[in-house]
């Protein structure tokens, strides 16, 4: 796994990408108090188990896969259903 900082929000976890649907994230704090995100949707009542991603950390990782700054050694190029790019 390999560090990434998000560009929105300053928080960092690790992550690990293993296909174009399969990435792996280890949060290193608490996501309620790391993430605006998480906070957002906890007070409305969520608990942030239930909560699948934040957008903002997701197009962070995806970014650092376009750059390079995520290996993606065992990364195979293939459409994802459904999404575009």
């Amino acid at each position: 796994m390999q560090p990434i900082q998000c560009g929105t929000c300053g928080n960092k976890v690790l992550a690990e990408k293993f296909s174009p649907s399969h990435t792996s994230v280890q949060w290193l704090d608490d996501a309620e108090s790391a993430c605006p995100e998480f906070a957002r949707r906890a007070a409305l009542g969520e608990h942030s188990s239930w909560i699948p991603t934040c957008p903002a950390l997701r197009d962070s990782i995806e970014k650092a896969v376009l750059e390079g700054e995520l290996a993606t050694d065992q990364l195979r190029h293939e459409p994802v259903p459904g999404r575009l790019g």
